[in-house]
């Protein structure tokens, strides 16, 4: 530690009561993934035998990680930290701990940068149905529709066709040539910057203290609405009738345990920061528990009962069947077409989204802002226009490259999977560094419901095998696609066979042959999938489609290039981060922490 003299601890928010905290965490982890992913995956993976492995997955990863971030943050909030870095080091004086530190810092601000994005597309839903906008659209698209399939077809059709243009899935740029949702974008900023500076009680706990009420109404009344819609029982019959073989498939499970994560918002850092936030002796145990059955209610209760089961009802099982982004943004409003009272229904929808984004979107600021407090004393104005600038610019990025939503996609993935090994290692750390015994003790410290000591056994052995089990199916399952998409000269080799491919088949249309006869004819003339496609010795008919063959390639090499470029910022602001928080912990944090150590901080471990 530096030689420099010792500083007094600063004053030190709290949390006004433990609704208002219960309230802020939940509002944390209630979002998008709630309400839209989550059916998804549900339908998806089993119905209703896929809340067995979501139920264990719980169990054994949500609440015990849950358990051991709240106690690690109440922790490191006696220290005087509420950052993750400061939090961390002060638990373990080791070098690992600033990584995982930064790690944890880096998730939420990274995923701020695209989540804003969401928000403003929720916004701009909300606006669009309260105006009437989207009844326009339908009757356009049904104007000459002869049966209901044609019309489902067509509504379908024009919701797509207004998420591709209002979110600038048709070309990169396509958000800065015009539009509304720059300016919804800058407003949501606004928003969420506006709340994160007002500070912890006046700002996040004021606003969620009213927002998730609303939000739980909102929730309500469109619930209300559906289950008193005819044969709604078919499509709940649709959502959770059990396929029971699911059970055999790794990727259910893998699913189930994804989705948690992602539900809890644990290995995020939102959690240490928020608990840090806590005295010494409040409770963390049912406070968790609370924070965590909240989030549980509004994803299976809420979320499962909504969005499937109607769009089923309405739409049938292909649009029930969705991706997050489909289910989301072009199913949803679809529904609202055939459902009465779509408009109003479909404005208090996208504005309970919007409500849960911004609950969401809030906890991600607060961590980088306490970091720059805790660990260079900046003050709070300073912090947040820093922070602001630094955000705002990943956000045009993401803006920037809409294109197939390309830049949100490859910045989502790598924070999940950094997600993952930040919660092993906080696992690791609080079950082997702290000493998991030691750790359920301090858990129980205030704590309203006492962990019973079986905990200490499952946090240390049970828990950290999980995640690393899962860490290894992710990363087998997932990393090397995203991997060769990064690799420009095969993503253009990929495309250029594509277009030849779709020039071959338009070519034998007339023909109307058999699949596995096309499939030898396409074999036979560019050769085995996989092999570079030699354009000077292809049939002289198809060499018309050398020009569509050589743009596919050159697109598909640029958006490679754009993913290698979303890979390399991330991994430079981490590396970024690992040098600040370096420097925080040998100067600032440093101090602090042996000034709390001297007032009788507590808990030693590490040293």
């Amino acid at each position: 530690m530096s030689d420099t003299p010792e500083l007094a601890l600063p004053k030190k928010e709290n949390w006004n009561s433990k609704l208002g905290v219960v309230l802020a965490v939940a509002g944390s982890a209630v979002g998008l993934g709630n309400f839209l992913r989550f059916p998804g995956q549900a339908v998806n993976n089993g119905g209703g035998a896929f809340m067995i492995p979501y139920i264990i997955s719980f169990l054994v990863l949500g609440i015990p990680i849950a358990w051991c971030e709240w106690t690690m943050g109440r922790m490191g909030g006696r220290y005087g930290q509420n950052s993750a870095p400061g939090i961390m080091y002060a638990l373990y004086r080791r070098t690992p701990a600033k990584f995982v530190g930064a790690m944890t810092l880096l998730i939420p601000v990274v995923i701020y940068m695209y989540y804003v994005v969401l928000e403003a597309w929720c916004l701009d839903y909300c606006i669009e149905f309260f105006k009437g906008g989207f009844a326009e659209t339908f009757a356009k698209a049904t104007a000459e529709t002869a049966n209901h399939q044609a019309e489902v077809d067509a509504i379908v059709g024009a919701t797509g066709t207004h998420f591709g243009e209002h979110a600038g899935m048709g070309e990169h740029g396509a958000l800065f040539s015009g539009g509304r949702m720059i300016w919804l974008v800058l407003f949501c900023f606004l928003v969420n910057f506006f709340i994160i500076y007002q500070g912890v009680t006046r700002g996040i706990e004021t606003f969620c203290k009213w927002a998730m009420p609303a939000l739980l109404i909102c929730a309500v009344i469109i619930l209300v609405r559906v289950l008193t819609l005819p044969d709604i029982t078919v499509g709940l019959g649709f959502m959770w009738n059990p396929q029971w073989d699911k059970l055999y498939d790794p990727q259910v499970w893998l699913a189930a345990s994804g989705q948690i994560f992602f539900s809890l918002s644990v290995g995020f850092g939102l959690i240490l920061c928020y608990s840090s936030y806590l005295r010494s002796n409040d409770d963390v145990v049912l406070t968790s528990l609370s924070a965590s059955s909240t989030n549980e209610f509004c994803e299976v209760i809420l979320g499962g009962m909504i969005v499937v089961p109607t769009a089923f009802l309405f739409l049938g099982a292909g649009a029930a069947s969705e991706s997050t982004f489909n289910l989301g943004f072009t199913t949803i409003p679809a529904i609202m077409h055939f459902m009465p009272g779509g408009n109003f229904f479909g404005a208090v929808w996208f504005g309970l989204l919007f409500l849960a984004a911004v609950t969401s979107s809030l906890s991600m600021l607060q961590p980088a802002i306490a970091f720059m407090e805790d660990g260079f004393g900046v003050k709070r104005r300073a912090s947040v226009a820093m922070l602001g600038v630094i955000t705002a610019i990943g956000a045009a990025g993401v803006m920037y490259f809409s294109k197939g939503a390309l830049a949100m996609d490859h910045t989502d993935f790598w924070c999940n999977l950094m997600m993952i090994v930040a919660a092993t290692f906080q696992v690791l750390i609080f079950g082997w560094v702290i000493g998991a015994e030691k750790g359920v003790k301090e858990m129980n410290r205030g704590a309203d419901v006492r962990v019973p000591r079986g905990v200490a056994i499952m946090i240390r052995f049970v828990t950290p095998t999980f995640l690393i089990v899962i860490l290894g199916a992710w990363s087998y399952n997932k990393l090397p696609g995203y991997l060769e998409q990064m690799n420009p000269e095969k993503q253009g080799e990929v495309a250029e066979r594509a277009a030849y491919v779709e020039a071959i088949t338009a070519h034998f249309e007339p023909e109307n042959l058999a699949q596995e006869v096309l499939d030898g004819k396409i074999l036979g003339i560019l050769g085995p999938e996989g092999e570079t496609v030699i354009a000077t010795t292809l049939v002289e008919w198809l060499r018309e489609a050398d020009d569509a063959a050589a743009e596919a390639r050159k697109e598909a090499a640029a958006d490679a290039n754009i993913a290698r470029l979303v890979f390399l910022g991330i991994i430079v602001f981490f590396i970024l981060l690992v040098v600040l928080s370096d420097i925080a912990c040998r100067n600032r944090i440093g101090r602090m922490i042996a000034v709390a150590e001297k007032e009788g901080a507590g808990l030693e471990a590490g040293s």
